[in-house]
């Protein structure tokens, strides 16, 4: 009977040890992330929707802090009774907030005082995983799971962050090394016929996903098409020499205001000089590579696109209908882990009939972001993470190259607004059969 207690402790101290290195090892990322930054750099807020690079370091500890070692660690004070109002992102029962778009006005704390707050947070936490009864217990499981996820979410953020920081300073600062070029052309877009009927969608079995993936349920489709690839910069370049962005029966009635009222006249990040285009990437101003996956454009700009095309974007149950049925993995996805820090072309591969549909852009989907039949959000304020924010956006599916791999799934649901541009964004085309 000793032997069994002492074989079960090792047994669970082994697991305790791995859970503490793989918690460490995602908030060490998050670290590696902002090394090539400036201090300069870490406290601009470029516009509403991003946050200076220490919030995002800010806000991810505070968010281990709150739910985690707030409710579990017996005794723990809070690291400084200001930094809840200052680090809390929009979680109402948690309680009052700094305003989100007042973000760039604090030089306080410094990025020295939030990289301090993060090493207290990383000590607890690691102390507090490696308790037993921490281990044991099934919600705090979830909530550390559900904590590292959210910290990965926040890598993406930090890197498109950032790309928009650096992108409005004339100096065009790169972060990173461009990608190598690769040798070979595009393969040709081909429109695959998938058959429909009675199929099923959404998280179900083992493993991490957000509850808005849940519960898997039961859709019909009819039979449709979807492209084997990402729509090119190549491309996108011929439906604006064709006056895309002056036709107005092309557009949205919203798609046409923003087109019109913020002179909108190429994807984001775009420049003209001397009748040449280049694109801000993390590398610095590049020239436009036609044979590129065109990324950051709005849903509005990728909806104009597809009705040009004489085609539409897939719903969110085609995509992943066409992910599953065609055993498409995210193992070969242009991901964060590629440091390419931005869209590459797509080349020709035997391993999968769809190309590009993990990695590279997140893919437009005309899929209103709107709760599964039977969904139910998390108990508590961490219900507060997706499901409140269900209207007025749309979903985007298969991640990107600011995409952690480990993150992403073939169920994961992401959902921004229609004008939304700053995030890797692109278009896959899709159509009836």
């Amino acid at each position: 009977m000793n032997r069994l207690n002492t074989m079960e402790s090792r047994l669970t101290s082994s697991t305790r040890a791995q859970n503490v290195e793989s918690f460490l090892q995602v908030r060490k990322r998050s670290e590696e992330i902002c090394r090539p930054l400036e201090t300069e750099d870490y406290v601009i807020q470029s516009m509403d929707d991003v946050s200076p690079p220490k919030w995002h370091l800010g806000h991810v500890s505070w968010f281990f802090e709150t739910f985690l070692l707030s409710r579990f660690a017996a005794g723990y004070k809070i690291y400084h009774e200001v930094y809840p109002f200052l680090f809390n992102s929009y979680y109402e029962a948690i309680g009052a907030r700094w305003s989100r778009p007042k973000r760039g006005l604090l030089s306080r704390p410094t990025v020295r005082e939030v990289y301090a707050y993060r090493k207290h947070v990383d000590q607890h936490m690691a102390s507090l995983i490696d308790t037993r009864m921490a281990a044991e217990s099934r919600e705090f499981s979830f909530l550390l799971d559900l904590g590292l996820h959210h910290e990965q979410q926040h890598q993406e953020l930090l890197i498109t962050d950032i790309k928009h920081i650096l992108s409005i300073n004339p100096l065009k600062p790169a972060y990173a090394e461009p990608p190598q070029p690769e040798a070979g052309g595009v393969p040709l877009a081909k429109f695959l016929q998938m058959e429909g009927g009675l199929c099923e969608i959404g998280f179900e079995g083992f493993g991490f996903s957000f509850d808005n993936e849940r519960p898997k349920h039961r859709v019909w489709l009819d039979d449709y098409t979807i492209c084997n690839r990402l729509v090119t910069n190549r491309e996108y370049l011929e439906f604006m020499e064709d006056g895309g962005y002056t036709q107005p029966l092309l557009w949205l009635s919203d798609g046409w205001y923003a087109v019109t009222d913020r002179g909108w006249n190429s994807p984001m990040y775009w420049e003209q000089q001397e009748g040449k285009w280049f694109v801000f990437t993390l590398a610095g101003l590049q020239p436009l590579n036609p044979d590129e996956p065109v990324s950051h454009v709005s849903y509005y700009e990728a909806d104009a696109f597809a009705r040009w095309s004489q085609k539409r974007l897939a719903t969110e149950a085609e995509w992943e209908h066409a992910a599953t049925v065609l055993n498409v993995s995210p193992a070969h996805g242009n991901f964060v882990e590629s440091e390419n820090f931005h869209p590459v072309p797509c080349r020709d591969s035997n391993q999968d009939p769809l190309l590009q549909m993990f990695g590279d852009v997140w893919e437009w989907t005309c899929s209103s972001y709107l709760p599964y039949p039977g969904f139910q959000p998390e108990p508590g304020a961490v219900g507060e993470y997706n499901g409140k924010f269900m209207s007025d956006q749309m979903i985007l599916r298969g991640g990107s190259c600011a995409t952690p791999r480990s993150h992403i799934r073939k169920t994961y649901r992401n959902f921004f607004q229609c004008d939304k541009r700053w995030q890797f964004s692109g278009i896959r085309l899709a159509s009836e059969a």
